[in-house]
């Protein structure tokens, strides 16, 4: 079997297409395909375009993409439980468990039991977890304005507002 067919794994990250290029592809070819007009394969590409560069300033902070939406979450927030953490980061509790135990042995979070019910932890950013999210939420922030550099401030209010009515929904 050819080392480039589907049992030899994923290609080489300089080997794949760019990222967004299947949606400038429908758009070329008249998009109408049923991917072309599904939603959750829109909202993927979107979701692609946005973090397809931003990922890589992430990884370059010696960060990993859940670990940076971890940090984010909290940056901004009163201690909360694990399990909160775990639905904002649309992680899964074991996972977002582990995780916040090594930021914590790292100083960037601290771990505490919630006083209300001891079976439950709270997690809270430390000055140092502040420190080393502080720029990276700037760059996201910049990275985001050019992404959407193509719509109105109109248009961003309204899709930010429909994507979290979307999201409320479910």
């Amino acid at each position: 079997m050819s080392k480039t067919g589907p049992a030899a794994g994923p290609l080489p990250r300089r080997a794949q297409p760019p990222r967004g290029a299947a949606t400038r592809a429908a758009v070329e070819r008249g998009g109408t395909g049923f991917v072309d007009e599904y939603l959750g394969y829109l909202l993927g590409q979107a979701n692609h375009t946005l973090f397809k560069d931003f990922d890589d300033i992430v990884r370059e902070a010696g960060l990993g993409s859940l670990e940076w939406r971890v940090l984010a979450v909290l940056e901004s927030q009163a201690p909360i439980s694990v399990g909160q953490l775990t639905q904002d980061v649309l992680s899964l509790q074991p996972t977002v468990t582990k995780l916040v135990q090594r930021l914590a042995a790292q100083g960037w979070v601290t771990l505490r039991d919630d006083p209300a019910d001891q079976r439950r932890t709270l997690v809270a950013i430390t000055p140092a977890g502040q420190r080393k999210v502080a720029p990276l939420i700037s760059q996201a922030k910049a990275h985001e304005t050019k992404v959407l550099a193509g719509l109105s401030a109109t248009e961003v209010r309204r899709l930010k507002e429909q994507l979290r009515r979307l999201a409320q929904s479910g």
